[in-house]
């Protein structure tokens, strides 16, 4: 594993609740206006975490927690808003702008590498991809 996934994961494990499975991981950029900050975004067989982390791989902020439910519309890299448009752009790209907007209001800009392709390792190497390919997944089951 990667150093990153070794000290992320306890952090994303400690917001798991009682049952909940973590199905993958992966480090995002979340950018609002003026700036922008490393979170990992994990995926539960219940929920999609995103957990703000400074530089040293802290929590540093509280963590968002989103139910397929929750969400009112998704975008990924320029697909429309159709889960099946998600999925294909989160899984093919080396790079994908995640776009979310919750029903409560919330909106999420979250930019991540795939992990795959010839600059794989400096995106984050096969637990990125794995992490990515889970999210996908997630998309996928959210909206079936």
């Amino acid at each position: 594993m990667s150093e990153w996934h070794d000290r992320a994961r306890p952090h994303v494990e400690a917001l798991l609740e009682p049952g909940e499975q973590l199905a993958g991981l992966c480090v995002a950029t979340q950018s609002s206006a003026f700036r922008g900050r490393m979170v990992a975004l994990a995926t539960t067989d219940r929920r999609l975490l995103v957990l703000p982390l400074d530089r040293k791989i802290e929590p540093s902020g509280e963590p968002i927690a989103i139910a397929p439910g929750e969400i009112a519309k998704a975008s990924a890299e320029g697909a429309g808003g159709g889960w099946a448009n998600i999925v294909a752009a989160v899984m093919d790209g080396s790079a994908v702008t995640l776009k979310l907007r919750t029903t409560g209001g919330e909106k999420l800009k979250l930019m991540m590498m795939s992990g795959a392709g010839p600059l794989a390792k400096f995106g984050g190497g096969e637990e990125q991809r794995a992490g990515v390919e889970a999210l996908g997944r997630w998309f996928e089951a959210a909206g079936d």
